[in-house]
């Protein structure tokens, strides 16, 4: 449960109380004696009571050695000390002579970083408690706490069994949340008092200091909030200079703060018992009495082992209140998961059925954001919503686990839709790319008892500071919590994080599968370009053969031959001609598939002009050619003899598949920004300066110029545009040809793929495309085609 936000805030200025060293006093409490020891066991320190307790003053015991009150035998139990853990204590029993009689005492020794310590609490008695007595006191406790399975159950009798023992007027089980607030969760008290039961504390009414001493002490016993401390003398440890360090002492005094805040509840004496998790501090067993009471450091024992009890205890019974639900959610991570191994779709897999997802770590609503795809699932903001939590996310969250129970707290804009999503709980699969899941839960508003008002605590001072001040009214006081959802437990917590590491672990199974299939592609790419390359070579021969003696057949023996038979001897001849066209565009295509290229920077108006000069040469009517190339061409890196073949195959079905009277050819290029825009740029090519730039290459009058004025320079922008290098510029041929059916665009550059018969349009093996595709790939450029049937293509590719 979360504490007040306006308490929440005031306790991070704090000024006074959670920074005072309450580890170091200077005192300790009246109801007992301390000596601060060198190693070598000489006398240092000792508390102002002396004459009291042990009938010498101060003075008398300064310097001196510790042989001087202790026999040798009780001396040796405090030297292993010396050899122990910091404030790990050795407890016995001693009697000092004093001037009137022989005195007993609890004696508790400890070490600290600069000294021994050795404490002496008065007792009647000078035996020891034996073990078969402490286990009669303690084994009837135990013995409950263990019968029972509940958790508020248990708390209860370990409230009841300590109450019985130390016979105090309250004893109160206090449990913390996240936050550090605390709340009353199991309660014993004398029936005349008012309860406590159920109601919630601030973090402040518990200072981090105390916290912090708490976790290291199991056990804080405060016998008389109303007695005045003794000083220890001299102030400080001769020695170090510094004062003395009472973290692990028994007898530490208390500050005012703590004295005035219990008294303002109407309590004389308090013991506190530590209840640690994980080494974290999960609550306390505090034990209020209206009066002064003394109990013996063997009582004190005894309640710090049932203490250590109910720790080991307290696992179990927290284990067995989650446990059903954790089987559930284990049982339901399971399923899940091996869906998700088992899927195509990822997103379908986690979203289908979406309550799969969402009971994973109980929520409401989820989103699958994946890139720029988002997907909602159940009860959440809308698209635009979520899309700027992830904006905000991106920039405020480093963890790739996040979770809340107040998100409006956070983000403000959260406000908009606190009523699906007040809670969040977002897991970041990817750092590199923008994968996330978020979860939802709404707002409940809830209803929070505190003792006090905690505000109260807290004072502003003149200068503007804050003080932490003991509140004098302790009754109920009630609170409206807004904005928040219910908090995410920690196994929720670990749910999500079980599903983020499946995940991570699904995708690199996959990667692993998918790297293996590549490389087995590729030895099969490899063993079939070899298997092409031989094929197709070793073909030729053979081939060779059938055309020269059906060649010798037709020229020598065609007199004996009837009119059928020389007609199928011409079709042999024909076939094997096709033949060895297929052949040598197979071996042509199987030795790209093995080439190396030989990049070399490669001005492409030469090498353009070279093409266009072959390509006249080998046609008769080239000078009905117009070629056409608006602005010089860039200087690019790349195989010159390969990309020669590129625009040679390209240049030639532009000119091949054209049945119109006036033909015409451009090439050019674009820049990526010119290819996002260029349809803005689209203008009549009429105009003096486009036709100017233009370096017609076929006949240039001005009757051709003015048939070409619906003919634009730069063309149209290429749609759909794959995803480029950005610096690669896009290279287009464009012509007034018969253009291609929409259907065939994606089967166009397949080998051997032909959209008419051999008769027409001067036949062709149909590997001129897939050569040129092939080797606008080995430059890892990609090329596509734009068509419109009986006005034109225009074939664009890049070479990066």
């Amino acid at each position: 449960m979360s504490q007040p936000e306006n308490t929440t805030t005031q306790a991070t200025a704090l000024t006074n109380h959670d920074h005072q060293p309450i580890h170091i006093p200077g005192s300790i409490q009246p109801h007992g004696v301390l000596l601060a020891l060198s190693t070598q066991l000489e006398i240092l320190q000792v508390s102002n009571n002396t004459q009291a307790y042990l009938g010498k003053e101060p003075e008398d015991l300064l310097g001196k050695p510790l042989s001087y009150l202790l026999a040798d035998q009780q001396i040796e139990t405090v030297k292993q000390c010396v050899v122990k853990e910091i404030g790990r204590p050795n407890a016995f029993k001693v009697s000092i002579n004093t001037l009137h009689r022989e005195r007993y005492f609890d004696a508790i020794a400890h070490r600290t970083e600069e000294a021994v310590i050795l404490e002496l609490e008065p007792t009647d008695s000078k035996s020891e408690v034996s073990f078969l007595g402490f286990h009669a006191l303690a084994s009837e406790a135990i013995a409950k706490m263990q019968r029972t399975s509940n958790l508020i159950e248990f708390l209860h009798v370990v409230a009841e069994e300590v109450q019985k023992i130390i016979g105090f007027d309250r004893v109160m089980v206090y449990q913390f949340d996240q936050s550090e607030a605390g709340s009353v969760v199991s309660e014993v008290k004398r029936e005349d008092l008012s309860p406590y039961l159920g109601l919630h504390y601030p973090a402040t009414d518990i200072p981090a200091q105390a916290r912090e001493l708490y976790t290291r002490c199991f056990l804080r016993f405060l016998p008389d909030l109303t007695a005045e401390p003794v000083e220890l003398v001299p102030p400080e440890n001769p020695t170090t200079h510094q004062h003395l360090d009472l973290s692990y002492s028994v007898l530490r005094s208390f500050d005012w703060c703590c004295a005035e805040y219990h008294q303002n509840m109407g309590v004389k004496a308090l013991l506190v018992i530590s209840l640690i998790q994980e080494q974290k501090l999960w609550g306390l067993i505090s034990c209020h009495h209206q009066t002064p009471k003394y109990i013996s450091y063997e009582v004190q024992k005894m309640c710090e082992f049932l203490g250590q009890i109910v720790c080991s205890e307290l696992v179990h019974k927290i284990s067995y209140s989650e446990w059903d639900y954790k089987v559930k959610l284990k049982s339901l991570q399971s399923d899940f998961l091996e869906s998700i191994s088992q899927a195509d779709n990822f997103i379908d897999a986690l979203i289908k059925p979406e309550i799969r997802l969402l009971d994973l770590v109980s929520a409401s609503g989820a989103a699958v954001c994946l890139n720029n795809e988002i997907t909602l699932v159940g009860a959440t903001p809308n698209i635009h919503e979520v899309q700027a939590l992830i904006e905000w996310a991106d920039t405020q969250v480093s963890d790739n686990l996040f979770f809340t129970d107040s998100l409006p707290k956070l983000y403000p804009e959260a406000l908009i839709f606190k009523d699906t999503a007040s809670g969040l709980l977002l897991l970041r699969i990817s750092k590199v790319r923008r994968y996330y899941i978020l979860w939802f839960r709404p707002e409940v508003i809830q209803t929070v008892n505190w003792a006090g008002n905690p505000n109260e605590s807290i004072q502003a001072q003149t200068d503007g500071s804050l003080t932490l001040s003991p509140r004098k009214s302790f009754e109920q006081w009630q609170e409206t919590v807004r904005l928040t959802s219910l908090p995410w437990e920690t196994c929720e917590l670990e749910s999500a994080i079980a599903l983020n590491n499946a995940i991570v672990g699904i995708v690199l199974s996959k990667a692993d599968e998918l790297a293996k299939i590549n490389l087995e592609l590729e030895r099969s790419n490899r063993e079939l370009a070899s298997f092409a390359y031989a094929a197709s070579h070793d073909l030729k021969e053979p081939l060779r053969g059938i055309y020269n003696f059906s060649t010798v057949l037709l020229e020598d023996y065609a007199q004996v031959l009837d009119d059928e038979g020389i007609e199928c001897l011409q079709t042999v001849v024909s076939l094997s001609v096709r033949m060895e066209t297929l052949i040598n565009a197979l071996l042509r295509l199987s030795q790209l598939g093995q080439a190396q290229l030989r990049e070399q920077a490669t001005d492409l108006n030469e090498l353009v002009t070279q093409v266009i000069e072959v390509f006249r040469a080998s046609r008769q009517d080239s000078g009905l050619v117009n070629i056409r190339i608006p602005r010089p061409l860039p200087t690019v890196q790349c195989d010159r003899v390969l990309v020669n073949e590129v625009f040679s195959n390209l240049l030639g079905n532009a000119f091949k598949y054209n049945d119109k009277a006036e033909q015409w050819v451009e090439i050019g290029y674009l820049s990526q920004e010119e290819a996002g825009g260029a349809g803005s740029r689209e203008q009549g090519a009429g105009s003096r300066e486009q036709e100017a730039g233009s370096r017609e290459q076929g006949a240039g009058s001005r009757e051709q110029g003015a048939r070409e004025k619906n003919f634009p320079l730069f063309p149209p922008h290429p749609a759909p545009l794959p995803l480029l290098h950005a610096q690669s510029p896009i290279f287009y041929i464009r012509d007034n040809g018969i253009g291609i059916p929409q259907h065939h665009l994606e089967t166009i550059f397949r080998l051997f793929k032909r959209l008419h018969s051999q008769e027409k349009y001067g036949g062709g093996a149909g590997a001129g495309l897939a050569i040129v595709k092939k080797i606008v790939e080995l430059h890892n450029g990609q090329i596509w085609v734009e068509s419109t049937v009986g006005v034109g293509s225009i074939f664009y590719f890049t070479l990066e």
